[in-house]
């Protein structure tokens, strides 16, 4: 009978781990256990943060529609209830890309609406 170390298949398991801690601090990108523990928690805040993201940018798109809307002697919350009473379907990221880029196609869509 033969003892099996797994040696060579175990080098190259903490190797692959450890060229995907590049980057990170002290142990963390050299002691495979602390590899293994950052990864984890790497994964973790990344997923979390691609959800937050969705909410940055629509808060991002509302604070420039508000701010554009507010010059005008509007309000936000107006202004939208006004857009879904009229049935007109552009959403707030396309709303505010128009208002930014396209000052003046932005005015006819306000009139558009308000009235």
């Amino acid at each position: 009978m033969v003892r099996v170390k797994n040696g060579l298949q175990r080098q190259r398991r903490h190797k692959k781990f450890i060229k995907l801690a590049k980057g990170f601090r002290l142990g963390r990108s050299k002691v495979y256990k602390q590899v293994r523990l950052a990864l984890v928690k790497q994964g973790q805040h990344a997923y979390k943060n691609r959800k937050e993201k969705k909410r940055d940018f629509r808060k991002l798109w509302i604070e420039r529609l508000s701010a554009v809307i507010r010059e005008k002697g509007s309000k936000y919350s107006i202004f939208i209830a006004q857009m879904t009473n009229k049935d007109i379907l552009l959403d707030r990221k396309v709303m505010s890309n128009i208002a930014v880029a396209f000052p003046t196609v932005f005015d006819k869509v306000y009139e558009e609406i308000v009235k």
